[in-house]
């Protein structure tokens, strides 16, 4: 594995590499013999900065994230996040699901970013790449930390996860709510057991997913659905949609979002192999409904949008706006706990 493309060489190059993720001598590899993580390694970073602008020609609705990890123990096979651990020379089928690269001063950058100068206090959204609250979160604790920067300095945000650890940091959300927006979704593209078994196997099922919906509307969050992905010929019949979509309004969810599969170059290959190995009569139908690139053409998605939009309007909710967070009701803001002025700044 080589971090030489990511990597400061402090001795030669002391004030150099302002595009450097980290210093060459800051990487610590561990691994851990306990049930939960046997067989996965973690490589901790100090990163020399977290508060990431998307890309310009990216499709996401948002302009700035916070990933405090990379590679993820959900093993999802569809993730189109895989090709990132190319970037470090990462295996990006099984290395992908088990090298995790954890950036353990995540906390303190996000206290240090966003109050500078140049940050106005931009929407930060979480877990867009890879989930902030994956199994190895239940070690390193990173966003309780990052939630109370946030918090502190009423910097709005959102959170999209599988994992069922954000119910630990529910009193954090609620405050943090008092004085910003805050969005939380969840992702459930499916209900079926027996698919969330080979295509999730490292998430929380569907059902405790849901529960997490559920809990937090309790509280009084808001929570919607990311109905994502959609799997063409393996969860899209309309009796499969229905039940999702049935589940999801059960759950208390303020919206439901569908996305139809996508397959990016590092995603494409790997969930091609498994879907060889576990339903090769598919593989035909989508080398042709993918044969265009990383989407599915524009009739499919239209379609699964339109039924989900009508099942969801059938059992009481409704789409989220595209680009938006769930809103709550906008409150004063309270002075920073660490006893600094309130600051509306933004990262130029």
């Amino acid at each position: 594995m080589r971090w030489d493309n990511l990597a400061e060489d402090n001795a030669n190059h002391p004030t150099s590499g302002t595009g450097a993720l980290f210093a060459a001598d800051a990487v610590t590899t561990r691994t851990f013999d306990t049930p939960e993580f046997r067989g996965i390694t973690f490589h901790e970073i100090r990163a020399r900065s977290i508060v990431n602008r998307v890309p310009g020609a990216s499709r996401m609705p948002f302009e700035w994230t916070v990933n405090p990890y990379r590679g993820c123990t959900h093993a999802c096979v569809y993730c189109f996040a895989r090709k990132t651990h190319s970037y470090l020379d990462l295996d990006t089928g099984l290395g992908f699901d088990s090298q995790i690269v954890v950036k353990v001063n995540a906390p303190e950058l996000v206290r240090r970013e966003i109050v500078s100068p140049r940050w106005h206090g931009a929407h930060i959204a979480m877990g867009t790449n890879v989930d902030c609250y994956q199994r190895a979160e239940g070690r390193y604790r990173l966003m309780p930390g990052i939630l109370t920067a946030l918090r502190d300095h009423a910097n709005p945000f959102s959170i999209l996860t599988k994992g069922t650890l954000i119910l630990r940091d529910l009193e954090l959300l609620r405050q943090a709510a008092e004085v910003t927006e805050v969005g939380v979704s969840v992702s459930v593209g499916f209900t079926d057991p027996e698919l969330w078994r080979t295509v999730e196997p490292g998430t929380p099922s569907p059902e405790r997913r849901l529960d997490v919906v559920r809990r937090l509307s309790e509280a009084g969050i808001g929570c919607g659905v990311l109905m994502a992905p959609v799997i063409p010929h393996l969860g899209d019949s309309p009796e499969q949609l229905r039940a999702t979509v049935r589940a999801i309004a059960a759950a208390g969810a303020t919206s439901v979002t569908p996305l139809v599969l996508h397959l990016r170059p590092g995603a494409r290959e790997w969930f091609m192999r498994w879907l060889g190995h576990h339903h090769p009569h598919l593989v035909r139908r989508y080398e042709r409904l993918y044969a265009d690139g990383a989407y599915a053409p524009t009739w499919y998605q239209r379609r699964i949008t339109r039924y989900v939009h009508e099942l969801a309007a059938e059992y009481g909710i409704g789409p989220a706006h595209r680009g938006t967070a769930r809103k709550l009701p906008r409150r004063e803001p309270r002075q920073p706990l660490d006893g600094s002025e309130p600051t509306q700044l933004t990262l130029l």
